[in-house]
């Protein structure tokens, strides 16, 4: 195991202000000055105007350029401006110029391969292991596109005319495998580097200061934090998330208020849960790396509050046993999941593949959260269960 680095953005700034100080107030900016201190949910679908004329103005520009319509809003499904502050604020915490939020990281996905393909950039170079469903999103072509599948060091030699992106995610899920992000992207050339962010968030880390062009975040996770909204998002400059917002708005995949809402609210807390969750998770892989029970613990050097570890006894069995634990897919809530990737996750991807890419039939997905580590450590110690001194057989899982 790796030495943890929790923490590692405690003192970015973004701008003049600190990434704590942005994650509490950004998206909130106007708020005293209007006499509130929460902000409002705009639950309207459709807006009133008497001025027909100044409306289709506003919807012709912006199907110019998919810039936010100025003046009132016109459609819910152009945008909200609920779904707007948290928009602004995740923007400011990535460092970029914009941030265009979906239903779901699937729907920020697929929005991103469409905006490339709409382009005839229908070409992906990507670098496994990726999310088990963006992993089958790419490989099953739903979306027109074609993939190239590499490690970091063939992405260059990967690159053809017709790329219009690179894929990779650092950490990665589930392997917890980290790469080089500038390296990546200097790799990448003029073509844009995607980083999925899910699971370092920016208080670990910003893409976009190390190259990447796109960084894409299932919101469902950490920046919602509490398990109860679905959502995807997409920080990037001006001009891609014009294209990405008329994608939305063609498509359908847009946001609901009351999730920008609680993403807005959950981003208050993001530093303060992250860098909590992390210190649970340094402790508790320096358990497992003990632990002869364990055969290997992958904890990355940026620290996070994910854990991966395989064990030499059968991982369906202590799924089974774990009390405390939750055993459920997804992660980044305040409790502790934990899940089998061979199993849930992970697989829809190809059984040689998802092995090739490390993630093997012993391997558990552990997602810290806020509980007790003293607790938690209990819990996973009785559902480890008695040392076996040879690995268990296990069934073979299949893709």
């Amino acid at each position: 195991m790796d030495a943890a680095s929790t923490g590692a953005y405690d003192d970015v700034r973004t701008a003049s202000r600190a990434l704590a100080t942005e994650a509490v107030h950004a998206g909130r900016d106007d708020l005293a000055r209007q006499g509130l201190h929460a902000p409002p949910i705009d639950l309207s679908t459709t807006y009133p105007s008497y001025d027909s004329r100044a409306e289709a103005a506003r919807i012709d520009a912006f199907a110019t350029d998919g810039a936010d319509p100025s003046g009132p809003p016109v459609y819910g499904r152009l945008g909200n401006p609920t779904v707007s502050r948290f928009e602004t604020a995740l923007a400011r915490l990535e460092g970029t110029e914009s941030a265009v939020a979906f239903a779901s990281g699937m729907a920020a996905l697929s929005a991103v391969l469409l905006a490339r393909s709409a382009t005839g950039l229908r070409h992906v170079v990507a670098v496994r292991p990726l999310y088990g469903c963006s992993d089958h999103l790419l490989t099953a072509g739903l979306l027109g596109t074609e993939v190239t599948w590499t490690d970091p060091a063939g992405i260059a030699d990967a690159l053809r005319p017709d790329t219009g992106l690179v894929m990779v995610e650092s950490p990665a899920n589930p392997t917890l495998a980290e790469l080089d992000l500038r390296a990546v992207a200097h790799a990448c050339g003029s073509v844009p580097l995607l980083a999925d962010n899910t699971f370092a968030t920016p208080v670990l880390q910003r893409p976009v200061e190390q190259g990447a062009r796109l960084v894409l975040h299932s919101a469902t996770k950490y920046l919602g934090g509490h398990g109860d909204v679905l959502a995807g998002v997409v920080a990037c400059d001006e001009e891609f998330a014009g294209r990405l917002r008329q994608i939305r708005f063609a498509t359908g995949g847009v946001l609901h208020p009351l999730a920008g809402y609680l993403l807005l609210r959950g981003l208050s807390t993001l530093p303060v849960r992250v860098r909590a969750a992390s210190a649970n998770a340094a402790e508790l892989a320096r358990r497992l790396t003990a632990d002869p029970r364990v055969a290997r613990v992958h904890y990355p050097r940026i620290g996070g509050a994910m854990i991966a570890f395989e064990v030499h006894g059968d991982p369906h069995e202590i799924i089974s046993r774990v009390r405390l634990v939750t055993p459920a897919v997804s992660l980044g809530s305040v409790d502790t999941l934990i899940q089998h990737p061979a199993s849930i996750s992970h697989r829809i991807v190809d059984a040689d593949d998802r092995r090739g890419a490390g993630v093997s039939d012993r391997l558990l997905r552990l997602s810290v959260g806020l509980e007790d580590v003293d607790d938690l450590w209990a819990d996973l110690d009785t559902a480890l269960g008695e040392y076996v001194g040879t690995p268990v057989p296990l069934q073979e899982v299949r893709g």
